[in-house]
């Protein structure tokens, strides 16, 4: 009895040690970015003005081509100590599956712009692969950027299983278009988990582009907001944000086109759009109405879903769907189409939504 007492009362020294190491290790190489931060393009475009003013985008949050139909994920369904039956990350072979859908599409698909989130750039959950370069070898003549919003050492969950742990995450926004910016730029986004989870969760950003157009600019926003929080504090906090940085653009004579993964509805739009059944856990919230000024205009298609729950792999008669990906325009762009590209969230939990406008 004594020796089953000692060997337990180690492994549990050993445990506390591990994970209060973990944590000492988090906050000491806690990601900490400036506000601002000007941003190189990796790869240029010859094109260095607009050459017509309808223009074509696609949004696209490739879920780090881990999280396609076949997958789940731990942290949704088993939760934070243990994975459990649901996956950490999936195999490698279809890691590579889920990256090689999402470089046809983008090879397929003749748009002037890409906004991308969740891309890995090197992280354990992808098998270190640069997904971002990967993505850039597709799309050759187009500039190419990336904005940083998840640089981690280790992420210790499942904490009960420092084996299986999620590890290195090194991941962010990308840009592709295929006209050359002037200026890229990182804006830090307000809100920010409290400690001990401070140190492991995304440091949200956006990424803006600057294009010249007769004698003004297209300003191109690339949008990734929080996630899992309850109350949606933080997601109205970088909305607000959002609107300071964005309504003097257009206040200039700009445009302004912002798209991504916002983590919530669109005005008009509710949760349980597609499936009306009650979902615990994180709130997707709606953004409300009066959010912006009048004539700014939210460009999304209300038939096709944009995000799936990952709680368990895709079912399209079970799982729970939602609309949290689509654009926001200024005034001054007329929309001709907005289409979503139903996959059958094959290759990612979300999936691509396509826009078609004109500058006035």
């Amino acid at each position: 009895m004594k020796r089953a007492f000692k060997v337990l009362a180690w492994g549990l020294l050993l445990f506390f040690l591990y994970f209060f190491g973990v944590l000492l290790h988090g906050g000491i190489t806690d990601y900490q970015p400036e506000a601002i931060i000007p941003l190189k393009t990796d790869q240029e475009s010859p094109l260095k003005t607009l050459e017509d003013s309808t223009l074509n985008f696609t949004i696209w949050n490739i879920g780090y081509c881990g999280l396609g139909a076949e997958a789940d994920f731990f942290y949704h369904g088993s939760g934070f100590w243990m994975a459990g039956d649901d996956m950490v990350f999936p195999p490698e072979n279809l890691t590579q599956k889920y990256l090689k859908g999402v470089q046809d599409y983008l090879s397929a698909k003749p748009f002037d712009f890409y906004l991308l989130q969740e891309v890995d750039f090197e992280s354990k959950r992808s098998y270190y692969t640069n997904q971002f370069e990967a993505v850039k070898k597709q799309l050759p003549s187009f500039s190419a950027s990336k904005a940083t919003n998840f640089d981690v050492q280790r992420v210790p969950a499942p904490a009960l299983q420092p084996w299986n742990a999620y590890g290195k995450c090194f991941s962010g926004l990308a840009t592709y278009s295929k006209y050359q910016p002037t200026e890229v730029t990182r804006y830090q986004l307000p809100g920010e988990f409290s400690w001990p989870n401070k140190p492991f969760m995304l440091d949200r950003c956006l990424q803006v582009s600057r294009f010249p157009f007769g004698g003004k600019e297209l300003v191109v926003v690339n949008v990734h907001n929080t996630a899992y929080e309850r109350d949606g504090a933080q997601k109205m906090q970088q909305l607000e944000f959002l609107k300071n940085l964005i309504v003097p653009e257009y206040e200039k004579g700009n445009y302004v086109i912002a798209g991504g993964d916002w983590n919530q509805c669109p005005p008009g739009i509710t949760r349980d759009h597609f499936k009306k059944i009650n979902l615990k856990g994180t709130a997707n919230t709606t953004i409300p109405a009066d959010q912006f000024p009048s004539g700014w205009q939210w460009a999304y298609d209300g038939s096709t879903p944009t995000n799936r729950s990952n709680r368990d792999p895709y079912k399209a008669e079970e799982t729970f769907t939602a609309l949290i990906d689509f654009y926001l325009l200024s005034p001054n762009i007329e929309i001709l189409k907005v289409k979503g590209i139903d996959m059958q969230f094959a290759y990612s939990d979300h999936q691509p939504v396509e826009l078609e406008v004109r500058l006035k």
